[in-house]
């Protein structure tokens, strides 16, 4: 009890200590609310941006409807073309809440394709609400940018197309658009197929060989770049399906950076390039002659001994031979004079009926939208017909000169030329414009100008070659020029058998070390295609062999020295 009293007898606190103890309660309250208003602003301004600022479906207007685009690969399944996910960054102007001119001045530090002032130019945009910064990002790109921590910038996946064999066959292929739709070449050509839900994981397979194809493409730039050319193209071409197993143009391009390589180098010459294409056609009067029974034997004499006149004008012979002269010494001896005067015996109507049936008066045979219609003379003279036997006046491209010769080994089936593989028995059956005899014949022809005339250096030991040459002016808005060439060796092989064409053009060629400072096309493409096809021979399974050729001895006296035309 004593106890109890001394305390109820003691004093309570002072009322100064009780007013610091409610201030100290009050200021701690204080506190407390400041720290949970402040966390409510944060978490309020948290779920609005992801409530409202659309990070993962910003970019849905990209290309909302679209489907994945298929797969292209080549005849042996190696990807050409592919779509994966890529990255897209872009920025919602009127949700930028940081200092724009250090954002992008930060964004063209790590996206360099646009200058900071741009990048400034496109944050203050108030008419857009939505502008693409970057499409087709890579990941670390995405990440830098993310951490710049800027809530107006929007990142999202979409669909991107990607060449993974870079600029193989890029000529073929072609590319999409900001879109992903085809805008050249194949991607074109193949739209529906391509975006078809249904057979998404279908791959495109194309005729084309990737090995020979980096095999004709390597040959070709190399070739450009020594001779110093305007540019050059080849073809490989399968003579019994018509399947284009390489084509390529040069200079080239990369489908996966189109729009900075350009136009220029889009121009595909093996189909858009349209040339008169010299001495390679004689073979084709050659044969149109045989069939019309102008020529009846390779032993027919022609005269050669003289110029042929055509109004004032005169055709010659580089290196006159000044006698007649057989078809097949016309042949490997290249005569204008002589290819002239069988031209001449043909006439204009079947002159133009033999070059009508190879489809030189329409655009080649090809998938490719970019293929042009030959320069068909309006005027079918005397002077038009003489000069058109030697491959003068009619313009077309090298890919229908490709698919006249594999008409004219094959056995005589002009069979239009695809990009698309044909499976086994199922080629396109074409049509007759050749006789077996007639083409049979032309192949013994072909295999002695590359023996013993003006293609010799076309020949590849064991693969039995046999073509043509033929070096034309080159024809401009002044006229021809007898400075420039275009120069070409159309081939086959391998002639007891004919499998392939091999066929290289060079435009422009200049004289230098890499042709012997000879223009011509002995010494501009002839060797192009010997190198093609050794390399390339092996890998379509022809096997070299010295026993086995077609039999040309009927054909020639002994070898005797040949122009090199």
């Amino acid at each position: 009890m004593a106890t109890l009293a001394a305390q109820l007898e003691r004093p309570g606190p002072p009322a100064a200590q009780q007013q610091g103890l409610a201030l100290t309660y009050y200021r701690l309250m204080l506190v407390m609310f400041l720290f949970v208003g402040v966390t409510f602003v944060i978490v309020a301004r948290l779920t609005q941006l992801q409530l409202f600022t659309d990070r993962a479906g910003s970019a849905l207007s990209v290309n909302p409807l679209l489907p994945p685009r298929g797969d292209i690969v080549d005849r042996n399944g190696l990807p050409l073309a592919r779509t994966f996910d890529g990255w897209t960054i872009a920025v919602r102007p009127g949700r930028v809440i940081g200092d724009k001119s250090e954002l992008a001045r930060k964004l063209a530090e790590l996206m360099p394709q646009r200058s900071a002032a741009q990048y400034f130019a496109m944050l203050r945009d108030r008419h857009r609400p939505f502008i693409y910064l970057a499409r087709g990002a890579v990941p670390e790109t995405v990440q830098a940018v993310n951490a710049l921590g800027e809530p107006g910038i929007a990142f999202d996946r979409e669909p991107q197309r990607l060449y993974p064999q870079t600029a193989l066959a890029g000529h073929v292929l072609g590319w999409v658009d900001r879109d992903g739709r085809g805008a050249s070449g194949m991607e074109q050509v193949l739209e529906a197929r391509l975006s078809d839900p249904a057979r998404r994981g279908e791959p495109v397979a194309l005729s084309i060989d990737s090995r020979v194809q980096a095999v004709i493409e390597a040959e070709i730039a190399n070739a450009v770049t020594g001779q110093n050319a305007e540019g050059g193209t080849g073809i490989v071409l399968d003579v019994r399906t018509g399947e284009v197993v390489a084509m390529a143009s040069a200079p080239t391009f990369n489908p996966n950076s189109v729009s900075r390589d350009g136009n220029a180098v889009a121009y595909n010459r093996a189909t858009y390039g349209r040339y008169e294409l010299g001495s390679v056609f004689k073979p084709i009067t050659i044969a149109a002659a045989m069939e019309a029974r102008v020529v009846t034997s390779l032993h027919q004499r022609w005269d050669a001994s003289s110029p042929v006149a055509v109004g004032r004008f005169r055709i010659n012979d580089d290196h006159p031979l000044g006698r007649q002269i057989s078809v097949a010494e016309l042949m490997v001896h290249s005569s204008n004079i002589a290819t002239a005067r069988v031209a001449d015996q043909m006439g204009a109507a079947r002159m133009q009926a033999a070059f009508r049936a190879l489809g030189f008066d329409r655009r080649p045979a090809i998938e490719l939208p970019d293929a042009r219609t030959p320069s068909w003379p309006a005027d079918w003279g005397r002077a038009t017909v003489l000069t058109s036997g030697f491959g003068h006046g009619v313009a077309i491209t090298p890919l229908h000169l490709a698919s006249a010769y594999a008409a004219l080994v094959n056995g005589g089936i002009l069979r239009p030329a695809t990009l698309l593989k044909v499976e086994p028995g199922r080629a396109v059956p074409g049509r007759r414009v050749y006789s077996a005899e007639t083409s049979y014949r032309i192949r013994q022809l072909l295999r002695l100008v590359v023996l013993q005339g003006t293609g010799r250096r076309g020949e590849a030991p064991g693969f039995r070659v046999g073509g043509k040459t033929g070096t034309a002016e080159k024809a401009g808005r002044g006229g021809y020029s007898n400075r420039v060439n275009v120069s070409t060796f159309a081939a086959a092989f391998p002639m007891d058998e004919p499998r392939y064409v091999v066929l290289v053009m060079m435009d422009a060629p200049q004289p230098t070390e890499a042709n012997s400072f000879v223009t011509t096309a002995a010494y501009t493409s002839a060797p192009i295609v010997s190198r093609v096809i050794s390399r390339i021979g092996p890998l379509l399974g022809v096997i070299p062999s010295d026993s086995r050729d077609i039999d040309t001895a009927e054909l020639m006296p002994p070898p005797a020295a040949t122009s090199e035309h």
